[in-house]
């Protein structure tokens, strides 16, 4: 259960609704999630998540279904069920396949497991793989 109420549209401020209008025009879709209704109680910090977010998963370097799988991986990662969700299904709409998924959830055991066993055991960092 969210702690804050999920903001309607009928309840935004202008700024939070105009944040909501560019959502609806970038993703080409009249569904608000339920994160940016939550976040729609702070139109400042609305605006400024969504302006990050809309930046950073847009256009780029890396292939728009990448970021999705990475962004499922850290999630998973963090435990965030929500974002699990949401991007896993942003994935599966940009093409990622259940072999694709698989191999996904394969790596961040594999990352997660051997994670855990490097810090446990604080190895040190080989000199050949510093960026320095």
């Amino acid at each position: 259960m969210a702690t804050v109420t999920l903001l309607a549209d009928e309840e935004l401020s202008p700024k939070a609704a105009a944040v909501f209008a560019d959502i609806r025009a970038t993703r080409g879709t009249d569904y608000v999630n339920n994160f940016w209704r939550a976040l729609a109680h702070n139109p400042d910090r609305l605006e400024a998540v969504w302006s990050q977010l809309k930046q950073i998963m847009g256009p780029g370097a890396l292939d728009p279904l990448v970021k999705e799988m990475i962004y499922i991986a850290v999630s998973a990662s963090n435990a965030c069920e929500y974002c699990c969700h949401s991007h896993t299904a942003a994935a599966r709409a940009k093409g990622m396949s259940d072999a694709m998924y698989n191999e996904l959830m394969d790596v961040i055991g594999m990352a997660n497991q051997t994670n855990a066993l490097v810090n446990a055991l604080q190895v040190p960092v080989d000199d050949i793989f510093r960026a320095e």
